[in-house]
């Protein structure tokens, strides 16, 4: 099983957690779904959840904002050095910073921010925690990727806040996809998708991807719960996968990497 006990390097996807209006409900969906064991944080915490798997942290969730409205979501967080200082390179890039940056306790310092395409992130800095301790594993976030209908204006962004190299694997013309690197090193740690089929009242968003070892069993207890299958389950070289909205209508995806049918697109 891989886990991680120290921070992540910065521009990482370190962390995800879902905003929602019932965090009971959220619990008992996702600990039935995938398996996480759903602890109570210290009061202080304002009701947060922390999803464990082997006792490792693997996702949050949190209460919606009462004076903020907004759909229930997935939110992707991005390892920082110094969430200050990226919060600079954000607004200098063309993002916008939504909620500046502010220390959460011992456990870290973040903030929330917007990329000039409209899709909304996380940034952390970690203290006592370090992001997610758990990966690649059944039932833990295994990739994030940015749906964006201005593909361009997306990579610009990311390369210039977190000094991202980009290896497309898409043809160019019916599917554009990139994979990005972090400075210095060799393995993709995420992707963005020209999602020209992104409907108008749809913004841009960053999806997480959650593993599973069986897609189907995955699915028909997802349905049992009371989600919505947005997308498959299909098969691709990547997995077999399948795209979900929770009881509270948070987006998310399932993928089993180890069953792949037909050969990947050529890097470039």
């Amino acid at each position: 099983m891989p886990t991680r006990d120290e921070a992540w390097s910065q521009g990482t996807p370190c962390w995800v957690d879902c905003q929602v209006d019932d965090t009971a409900k959220a619990r008992a969906y996702y600990s039935a779904l995938l398996g996480w064991d759903v602890q109570d944080s210290p009061p202080e915490a304002g009701g947060y959840l922390t999803a464990s798997l082997s006792g490792k942290p693997a996702a949050g969730i949190g209460e919606k904002s009462a004076d903020m409205e907004m759909p229930s979501v997935w939110t992707t967080y991005f390892a920082a050095d110094s969430a200050d200082e990226v919060a600079e390179k954000i607004t200098g890039a063309g993002g916008q910073v939504v909620i500046p940056a502010f220390d959460v306790m011992d456990v870290g310092r973040m903030l929330i921010a917007t990329d000039p395409t409209g899709a909304t992130f996380g940034v952390w800095e970690a203290k006592s925690h370090k992001g997610a301790g758990v990966f690649n594993e059944n039932g833990a976030y295994c990739w994030n990727e940015l749906h964006t209908g201005d593909y361009g204006a997306a990579k610009d962004f990311y390369s210039a806040v977190f000094g991202y190299t980009y290896t497309e694997v898409g043809d160019g013309v019916d599917f554009s996809y990139t994979t990005f690197t972090l400075p210095g090193g060799s393995d993709s740690v995420g992707g963005i998708f020209d999602d020209t089929m992104l409907p108008a009242e749809v913004p841009a968003n960053w999806l997480t991807w959650f593993q599973s070892d069986d897609i189907d069993a995955s699915l028909a207890k997802a349905t049992e719960l009371g989600s919505t299958v947005i997308m498959g389950p299909d098969d691709s070289p990547f997995g077999r996968m399948l795209v979900l909205a929770g009881q509270q209508g948070e987006v998310f995806g399932l993928i089993d990497p180890s069953t792949t049918v037909g050969e990947p697109p050529a890097e470039s």
